[in-house]
């Protein structure tokens, strides 16, 4: 029979293995969760899952019956390049990082962890596929193999379209840019999506039998111009139910420097290179960036049933992002490259092991609170550098008090989204100030008349432009 000393070691010494063996468990890679971590370039948050009605993404919408839907998510910079950098290193874009679509993460942020790097170092097996860093080659040692794009596969699949796109590279000397849209009548492997698609299946069926969990990056290209997919996604939609925007027109009261001239989509061969669009191009443009994004929606639902046929889904968080919004003629506006609430806002969706699915939040959230995120769904601790907050607690309780307000900026625009406003202040290259907006989006949500000039606002335009000052911190430029 135990004495009771002994009996008291006995008891020491099976707590401390417990402990022991919970720690061990806990340091275990293997048994950490695995990330499917899936982009999207120049996708609005004009989706079923949403509230919108317009475009038919039937997968992206089951996603988002899995987990958490954040309806009021913001990039940080509304740019491909400058974007994911930012989103990629959880810091802040500021007058001088972060600025346009080629940016290099570790140029901008040298010395800075990315997420990638993070998850690779605590024992995750790295891929890339597609479009994640905005070159490929940027941060090459947060994966674990080379990162990865499909080649040889032609932008365009039409004889008439790879004519135009010829004549206009003989005419130019550089890469053409041929139609800035396409239907073609060809399989979904005929595009880059669609390899990419097929690379990133073959992967998960690797990455599947590992003893290690997997951080699998997959970055689909469309919606981006040009508006090229196979000509079943353009049949989902009935052209004669498809309008130009009620904000077809210039915000009353935006100041120039507000407005682009959307040389992105200028560039391509049939685009006016002056003035607006004719009604029936618009349309078309709008037409097929719908058909573009049921395009990536059908490949983002194959990744998602080959993730459940092999069995990992139970053991995979899932993220959904665009790297910011897109213009579809608001504001007399196209593509991007503004800060505008239609450039800025984004969708993010996130599913998670052990959290329940089918839950929307409209607590403000910034793309560089992706980062501490992940870290927080994968139990790992977050480096010291981020500056975004984890988002994990509003997917649990999706309506409890969050951020007061998402910053982001473009160029020599900083601006700030609170629950009600979107302020917005311009300033010279040298930091002195140029103009401001301001939109009420209680009464305004479309932000079709810039407010900031008008005496009853002066009270909220002084709190914001204190708020916003603050937020970027005083580092920020």
């Amino acid at each position: 029979m135990l004495t009771t000393r002994a009996l008291s070691r006995c008891i020491v010494q099976i707590v401390l293995f417990a402990c022991l063996t919970l720690s061990a468990a806990a340091a275990d890679p293997s048994r950490r969760p695995n990330v499917l971590f899936i982009a999207v370039d120049d996708l609005r948050p004009e989706l079923g899952c949403y509230g919108a009605e317009r475009m038919h993404t039937p997968n992206i919408d089951r996603l988002a019956a899995q987990g958490t839907v954040f309806e009021r998510a913001y990039c940080m910079v509304p740019t491909c390049g400058a974007s994911r950098a930012s989103l990629m290193t959880g810091v802040r874009p500021a007058r001088n990082r972060f600025v346009n679509y080629l940016t290099w993460a570790e140029k901008d942020a040298p010395g800075i962890p990315t997420l990638n790097t993070h998850f690779k170092k605590h024992g995750y097996y790295t891929i890339s596929n597609g479009k994640i860093f905005h070159h490929a080659t940027d941060n090459a040692e947060g994966w674990s193999e080379p990162a990865w794009r499909p080649k040889g596969v032609p932008t365009y699949q039409l004889a008439a379209s790879q004519a135009l796109q010829a004549t206009r590279a003989k005419q130019s000397g550089q890469r053409g840019r041929g139609p800035a849209f396409e239907s073609a009548d060809v399989a979904d492997d005929a595009y880059a999506d669609g390899k990419v698609l097929e690379k990133s299946v073959r992967d998960l069926r690797r990455l599947a039998k590992m003893d290690k969990p997997f951080f699998l990056a997959t970055g689909f290209f469309k919606p981006h111009l040009p508006f090229v997919a196979p000509k079943k996604y353009w049949d989902l939609y009935d052209r004669d139910r498809i309008h130009l925007p009620e904000t077809y027109r210039r915000p009353k009261d935006a100041p120039d420097v507000a407005i682009h001239n959307w040389g992105e989509l200028r560039a391509y061969a049939d685009v006016p290179a002056r003035g607006p669009l004719p009604d029936e191009m618009a349309r078309t443009l709008i037409h097929g960036y719908y058909a573009c994004v049921s395009y990536t929606d059908a490949q983002i639902g194959k990744l998602l049933d080959e993730l459940e046929r092999l069995g990992v889904a139970d053991n995979t968080i899932v993220i959904l992002w665009g790297d910011h919004g897109w213009n579809l003629g608001e504001h007399t506006l196209w593509c991007k490259h503004s800060c505008f609430e239609t450039s800025m806002h984004a969708p993010l969706i996130v599913a998670a092991p052990g959290i329940a699915g089918g839950v929307k939040t409209g607590g403000l959230t910034e793309f560089i609170d992706i980062y501490p995120s992940l870290c927080e769904l994968a139990d790992l601790a977050p480096p010291d550098h981020l500056q975004g907050k984890s988002f994990v607690p509003l997917m649990s309780d999706p309506s409890q008090k969050w951020k007061p307000s998402a910053i982001g900026r473009y160029i020599n625009g900083d601006t700030i989204r609170t629950d009600k406003y979107r302020f917005t202040e311009y300033t010279t290259p040298g930091g002195g100030f140029r103009d401001r907006m301001l939109y009420d989006h209680q009464s305004d949500p479309q932000e079709d008349a810039n407010v900031s000039g008008q005496k009853p606002s002066e009270g909220v335009v002084r709190e914001l432009t204190e708020a916003l000052h603050k937020g970027k911190g005083k580092k920020s430029d």
